[in-house]
């Protein structure tokens, strides 16, 4: 099995005028974490993924776990598309550790 690391990006729009909608989106919110997601900006989380197989994985849990309503969308990319990422404003968060520098495959 090769290894050909990506990232998998969730990209939502939830509506949150109603205690109902609220409740939605703190659960997709929950979700996205628990899987092991982090927050990149505000609505868009991102997750390293070794390869293809894992991603469909993913995304299927993604896919159950969805809100009734808004906007979900997610975005597969590999590791080098990731890293050519440009920052116009700010900078990038060094509190999260997000590399496959220290990855250990068993």
């Amino acid at each position: 099995m090769s290894y050909r690391f990506m990232r998998i990006l969730v990209f939502f729009d939830l509506p949150t005028e109603t205690a109902e909608d609220r409740r939605n989106y703190r659960s997709f919110r929950r979700t996205l974490i628990k899987n092991g997601f982090f927050m990149l900006q505000e609505s868009v989380y991102c997750r390293m993924l070794l390869n293809t197989t894992s991603e469909l994985a993913v995304a299927g849990v993604i896919r159950k776990n969805k809100p009734p309503a808004g906007v979900v969308q997610l975005l597969a990319v590999t590791e080098k598309q990731f890293l050519k990422m440009e920052y116009l404003v700010g900078e990038p968060q060094s509190e999260i550790i997000d590399t496959d520098e220290r990855l250990i495959i068993l």
